[in-house]
Parts: C-alpha cells; sequence; structure tokens
C-alpha cells in the first residue's frame, strides 16, 4: 500500500521513508542546528541524512542548489 500524504499529517512523525517519498532525491531539507555549541544551517536529505552543515541559512540555501537540489526550511 502506497500512503499518500495528506495536509493533516504530522511532519514531524512522518518516517524517513514518507519523506523520502515526498521529496524523492531533489529536495534538501534546511533548517537550523547546533554543532559542538555553534550554530548554524544543516542541509539534509530528504530521509534525512546529513548533506552538510553551513555558517548561515543562504550559504545552505546555495549548497544545495548547486548540487541540484530543491532547497525548502524546516522550522
Amino acid at each position: 500500500m502506497n500512503k499518500q500524504f495528506d495536509a493533516h499529517d504530522d511532519p514531524k512523525r512522518m518516517s524517513p521513508a514518507t519523506l523520502l517519498a515526498l521529496g524523492g532525491p531533489n529536495l534538501a531539507f534546511i533548517g537550523r542546528v547546533v554543532v559542538d555549541g555553534t550554530s548554524g544551517y544543516g542541509i539534509h536529505a530528504a530521509d534525512g541524512t546529513v548533506l552538510g552543515v553551513t555558517v548561515d541559512r543562504d550559504t545552505a540555501f546555495a549548497a544545495a542548489r548547486q548540487n541540484d537540489l530543491e532547497p525548502v526550511s524546516v522550522h
């Protein structure tokens, strides 16, 4: 069974497989992270895999686009 995304679904409770199915290999999720006590912006694949960390949001978006990914913000 292939579950379709429902607008009422809570994205925080979706499995990595569901997120991957929604975004496929073309999305990069950008969100604030703290690494070793330093704030930055993480770039994550749809399945949650960390692709990179940058010091600011603009750089994270640019890095995603340079790698043929469509960046989207997560809060």
